[in-house]
């Protein structure tokens, strides 16, 4: 079949084949099928959709596109987690150590940071020394010494996906469930582990705003991990405003670092002690009240910020940072931003505080951007708090040619207030879903 009959069928709603959704990526990718009619197919995607079969066609055909990565030499059951996208999620680097101090080894593969969202290999790399640029050799050999490691992809990784993605952005196609789950389990599947969180982000922060898309990209996720024999889980948690209080690479690891010791802030605490905690249940079953009473033992006695300290060094960073926060980049300027108004703070937009904190210099546009390590916005107020006229709602960090003030005015033109006082909901916003049997 032409890929212009494959174009047809979809547009009238049929389902493709194995063999037609094989082809047609293959031409894409060998430049026999070319942009404009690959552009037509991910039109008639996004408005006739897939079945179950097609997405977890779709899925297999983009992984088996380019390398996989076996993980069968680490020893016990594998654990991995993954975000789809926020502003100050942090959870990588509190959810691994901890996992790795339970006794459940933590090899992840991760990513970098684009537009309002931030990056785990960005934020590492703010911890001078740190190394993510490992073999798929020291991947294994580092988690099986101390637990954990946490490295950047291999280049050769689901290229169908790298190819497809660039091309939806161009034609306004990324919003597609289809689409937009087999994009992230192709990566997540072609890395052979054992267990796998999905952390599916909702609200003004995140990829999907509201609750019913965010449960039905949730569910095709599950669902294709179901099929293809990974012990899945997914969690939908709130991003309408940021986690935790530090949005950057180093305001992030400090925070990392702070809630390791106990000390962080209450939002993001919860949520990696429930990640933890749901994550272990599916590794290993049992009594999730028991469960949880250990992970947080292993925050209160101090041997999950000891792995951290392990993994930091392992991977050539200077592991003073954990007890000095002097020894991260340091900021040319700091701004505080002053409350204008008394009241209650009752919108703080994920969103346009990643921006913010991306012109700050802690964020890129185009992947070829340089990051400020030390730039960012940390949030003195959140959502709920009572608030005074004259206090400090946010520090900024940047180099001191940054437009501060102007981004002054744009971080108080986004706040809103009550007079009367807020009821936050919980972070945690909808059931999980087991893809387990």
């Amino acid at each position: 079949m032409s890929v212009l009959e494959v174009i047809e069928k979809k547009k009238h709603g049929e389902c493709l084949s194995k063999e037609e959704i094989e082809n047609t990526i293959a031409g894409y990718l060998s430049g026999e099928v070319k942009d404009y009619q690959m552009s037509a197919l991910l039109m008639a995607i996004y408005f006739s959709g897939m079945d179950k079969d097609e997405i977890a066609d779709l899925t297999r055909t983009i992984i088996d596109s380019g390398d996989t990565v076996d993980l069968s030499s680490i020893r016990g059951t594998v654990v991995d987690k993954h975000s789809t996208g926020g502003v100050g999620d942090t959870t990588t680097l509190i959810v691994g150590p901890i996992l790795s101090a339970y006794g459940l080894p933590f090899g992840k593969m991760s990513g970098r940071g684009l537009g309002h969202t931030g990056g785990t290999l960005d934020k590492l790399e703010s911890i001078p020394g740190l190394r993510v640029d490992l073999s798929m050799d020291e991947i294994v050999s580092s988690t099986n010494a101390i637990g954990m490691a946490v490295a950047g992809q291999t280049a050769n990784i689901t290229p169908a996906d790298k190819k497809l993605y660039a091309l939806r952005d161009a034609t306004a196609t990324v919003d597609s469930i289809p689409l937009i789950a087999s994009s992230i389990m192709s990566k997540k599947l072609a890395i052979h582990g054992d267990c796998l969180l999905l952390d599916v982000k909702v609200g003004d922060g995140a990829f999907m705003k509201d609750k019913e898309s965010a449960r039905a990209l949730a569910e095709t996720m599950v669902t294709i991990g179901e099929s293809f024999g990974r012990k899945t889980l997914a969690i939908l948690t709130a991003m309408e405003e940021p986690l935790g209080r530090a949005v950057g690479n180093a305001l992030e690891v400090e925070e990392a670092i702070a809630t390791l010791k106990g000390q962080g802030p209450e939002d993001l605490t919860e949520l990696c002690i429930t990640l933890s905690t749901k994550l272990i249940h599916l590794a290993e079953g049992g009594d999730m009240d028991a469960i949880r009473e250990k992970v947080e033992a292993l925050i209160a006695n101090g041997k999950a910020l000891e792995k951290f300290r392990a993994f930091v060094k392992n991977q050539g960073g200077d592991d003073a940072v954990i007890d000095d926060p002097t020894i991260f980049p340091q900021t040319e300027k700091s701004f505080d931003v002053i409350s204008e108004r008394d009241g209650y703070l009752n919108h703080l937009p994920a969103h346009e505080i990643g921006i913010i904190s991306r012109d700050l210099g802690a964020g890129r546009v185009t992947m070829d951007d340089e990051l400020d390590m030390a730039a960012g916005v940390y949030l003195h107020k959140k959502r709920g708090d009572r608030v005074k006229k004259g206090e400090v709602l946010a520090t900024f960090y940047g180099g001191k040619n940054r437009p501060f003030e102007e981004l002054a005015e744009r971080f108080l033109s986004i706040v809103r207030f009550s007079d009367e006082s807020v009821s936050v909901e919980p972070l945690i916003i909808d059931e999980v879903y087991y893809g387990h049997k």
